[in-house]
């Protein structure tokens, strides 16, 4: 009897780890994300790699990061209004088949040996422009596709595990296909795995979504939005740490072409190696998150997660051995991603439904967005105190980061207890 408890107890765990894909259009989106981020870090890794082969400069590398996300930072407000007036399966349709175009336009530049350091850069500001819609509008989409309010944690979570279940292969498979072909092959297969998500959004069955028809002006949504984001305090810590972490933790990977090649004697494979590690700590904490039945206390894991980020930052840049730079790396993409993944559960969860896509993409601006400003102050500062020094003093800067946000979040408890109770979504927790 006590056997088929605990079998009972087995099959009621891994239920709960996946319950999400309880839904039809979840499944659909989950699977088809799968396959396409696969290509998306096989191509992250390709990108980096061809920047550092064609100029051996860090704050090139910083460059190129910077014209990604730059157009992030400026139009994410902006395409966030729209994301809350339009269709959401529709805008996604439309950036993934732009996405799978600039990845064969990188694979014609490569393999026709054309390709430039600034023709890369043009290439990653059209690639900014697609994913200052994209990335918000996937991310309010999560809501859109899962049946029950209550599962968008989990759902929220399994999205980030297979995001770094893919970290963990992509770049794995990335750095063996440089090494043995070169990058143009990379850039390739990314492109043809954007057709998985293509076909999978096209197959879902959603309801027409209830878009009320406004006849306000866009400029006006628009401080309606940041007024909603930055009168909330809890929102507005969330948006603010997340800020910090970006400026100054998240750039790290521009500069891990430098310490695998520099630093730690290696090659293409070295750093495929350093972010599958990264990604082997960022899918433990995705999983970790999943199989939490409560958003109550994510708060005071958003803390901790970011000042373990910090602490990993520090350990890796002190590192001279691959062995040890693999656990630091484990360690700070777990840190990271538990801290990021929290916090858009938590602003999703508190979130007003019309108002959903705005947050998400000042989420997205101060995540994705701040980070070119990053890049290019991670690229100068390695060149001038070198890429450990510069590592050391970001990590410091997020434990600061996190102490202060866990001061504060502290006394909020139940303004997150009301507003979860405003959603219907209201799980035991501690008294």
């Amino acid at each position: 009897m006590n056997e088929v408890t605990k079998q009972k107890g087995k099959a009621g765990g891994l239920q709960n780890l996946f319950r999400a894909l309880s839904s039809r259009n979840y499944r659909l989106f989950f699977t088809g994300q799968g396959v396409s981020v696969i290509g998306t870090w096989m191509q992250i890794i390709a990108m980096s790699w061809l920047v550092y082969r064609l100029t051996g400069s860090a704050f090139l590398l910083g460059i190129v990061g910077f014209a990604s996300q730059l157009p992030i930072f400026i139009l994410a407000p902006f395409t966030g209004v729209l994301i809350d007036r339009y269709n959401r399966q529709k805008i996604l349709i439309i950036t993934q088949t732009l996405a799978m175009l600039q990845a064969f336009i990188m694979a014609a530049l490569v393999l026709t040996s054309t390709v430039t350091v600034w023709a890369i850069v043009v290439v990653s500001v059209f690639l900014g422009l697609i994913n200052s819609f994209d990335m918000p509008a996937r991310q309010a989409f999560v809501l859109d596709v899962v049946e029950r309010r209550e599962d968008l944690g989990n759902a929220i979570a399994l999205n980030s595990s297979l995001f770094n279940g893919a970290r963990l292969i992509g770049p794995s498979i990335g750095g063996v296909i440089i090494a043995a072909v070169g990058e143009g092959i990379c850039f390739t297969i990314n492109g043809a795995t954007f057709l998985a998500l293509i076909f999978c959004l096209l197959a879902m069955r959603l309801k027409p979504p209830k878009i009320e028809i406004k006849e306000s002006r866009i400029w006006n949504e628009l401080k309606e939005g940041f007024s909603y984001a930055f009168g909330s305090a809890p929102i507005r810590y969330l948006i603010l740490l997340t800020a910090v972490v970006s400026l100054v933790g998240v750039p790290y990977t521009v500069l891990m072409p430098i310490f695998a090649a520099d630093i730690l004697h290696g090659d293409a494979n070295t750093l495929g190696f350093l972010m599958a590690a990264s990604g082997v700590g960022a899918l433990v904490g995705t999983l970790y998150l999943a199989a939490k039945k409560s958003v109550w206390g994510l708060g005071r894991i958003v803390g901790i997660a970011a000042g373990i980020f910090g602490a990993g930052l520090i350990l890796f840049s002190l590192s001279r051995f691959l062995a040890l730079s693999l656990v630091w790396m484990a360690l700070t993409g777990f840190g990271m991603i538990v801290q990021i993944a929290a916090s858009n559960t938590i602003l999703q969860t508190i979130a007003d439904d019309d108002k959903r896509g705005r947050i998400m993409s000042i989420f997205t601006m101060s995540f994705i967005g701040i980070a070119p400003f990053g890049s290019l102050l991670a690229g100068g500062a390695a060149t001038g105190i070198g890429s450990p020094n510069t590592l050391m003093i970001g990590g410091a800067i997020c434990i600061v980061a996190a102490i202060f946000f866990f001061i504060k979040f502290r006394s909020l408890r139940d303004t997150l207890r009301s507003a979860y109770a405003q959603k219907s979504i209201f799980y035991n927790h501690p008294h």
